[in-house]
């Protein structure tokens, strides 16, 4: 037990962590790009809805 966690702490270091703004940066994209696809959905929904509609009476 103690030589994996020894080797897991080894590699622990090795990782190159991202920075605070990095970190923000990703995070607001991943927010933009989540609620850019929910309002083509969105749209898309309302879109083939409304067709339905018309053709279904």
């Amino acid at each position: 037990m103690r030589r994996y966690l020894v080797e897991s702490w080894a590699e622990l270091k090795k990782v190159a962590w991202p920075t605070r703004e990095t970190v923000i940066r990703l995070t607001l994209l991943v927010l933009g790009v989540s609620v850019a696809i929910g309002i083509y959905i969105y749209a898309l929904d309302r879109v083939f809805n409304t067709l339905l509609d018309l053709v279904l009476p």
